[in-house]
Parts: C-alpha cells; sequence; structure tokens
C-alpha cells in the first residue's frame, strides 16, 4: 500500500500558489492620442527709453551733448520717433530753450546728425528719425547743442523733451 504524504502534497500546492502569484503577467493597457494646435498672434509694439542730455557748465561758447533714445519694436515693424518741443514757454522743435532762474531761457537745438544740420522734431515724414524693429535694442543719438553768446543769468537750466514713436 502507498502511503500519501499529506505534508509533501501540501507543501508543494502551497508553494506552487506562491510561484504562480510571483509570476508577473503582462499588462492589459492601451493608449489612444491625439493632437491639440497651439498659436497666437503677435501684435505689433515698441518700447521706448531715453538718457539724460547734460551740456555741463554753459561759459557762453558753443555746448554740445548727447542722449540715447533706445527703442525696441516687434521685428519688421517700422516706426518714427519724434522728440517734442519741450516745456519753456513758447518752445517749438525748432527753438527750444532750458528754463532757468526767473523763467530766464537758455536757448538749445536737438538733431538726428552728427554734423547738428538736420532739425529733429515731431512731424511723421518731415522731422523725425525712422527705423525698423528687429526684436532687439536699437540706440538712437540724439545730437544736442547751445549756441554761443547767450549771456543768461546764473543758475540751473533745465528742459524736459518727450520722445514718442509711432507705429
Amino acid at each position: 500500500m502507498t502511503r500519501f504524504n499529506f505534508n509533501s502534497v501540501f507543501s508543494a500546492a502551497v508553494l506552487g500558489c506562491l510561484v504562480l502569484g510571483l509570476v508577473s503577467r503582462p499588462a492589459l493597457s492601451a493608449t489612444v492620442t491625439t493632437t491639440f494646435g497651439v498659436n497666437a498672434t503677435v501684435q505689433a509694439t515698441c518700447l521706448v527709453s531715453a538718457t539724460a542730455m547734460a551740456f555741463g557748465t554753459y561759459t557762453g561758447v558753443v555746448a554740445t551733448s548727447t542722449s540715447a533714445v533706445s527703442v525696441t519694436c516687434t521685428n519688421t515693424t517700422p516706426y518714427n520717433v519724434g522728440l517734442s518741443a519741450g516745456l519753456a514757454t513758447g518752445a517749438t522743435v525748432t527753438t527750444r530753450s532750458m528754463t532757468g532762474p526767473a523763467s530766464a531761457l537758455l536757448s538749445y537745438a536737438l538733431f538726428s546728425d552728427s554734423a547738428r544740420t538736420v532739425n529733429w522734431g515731431q512731424t511723421i515724414g518731415t522731422d523725425t528719425v525712422t527705423g525698423t524693429g528687429n526684436g532687439s535694442v536699437q540706440a538712437i543719438t540724439v545730437y544736442g547743442q547751445a549756441a554761443a553768446a547767450q549771456y543768461v543769468a546764473p543758475g540751473a537750466y533745465a528742459d524736459t523733451i518727450t520722445a514718442t514713436v509711432t507705429y
């Protein structure tokens, strides 16, 4: 008579179940994809800043100075830079003045060329400076000159010019 070893069969069964439970089975999964569009509309835009123009101490001789108007416009955007007449009483773009003590005026002019012969004003197509944006800062030099032989009251003189970019 064959003797049945219950402990061996039971151990083998448990061991088999454990092995089957530890064997990895392929995961049942699926994927699905889609696409979506991404878009934007770039609007033409410009930014502008400027440095101060300092003539220093005026002694009655011609004084010159420069300022930099920095323009940043989107790529290919055409623009015009105009300079205002300033704040002095009676000032125009061709007769600018700084105001000093007791409202005394010290005349000066702003030019777009280093020879200081081309007046810089604010009429598009006449006396403004043109450019085309490239997405980077473009520095444009403003050339200033205070004429000789102005014997005004001693003291500090100042004016404020507004640079306007039209695009």
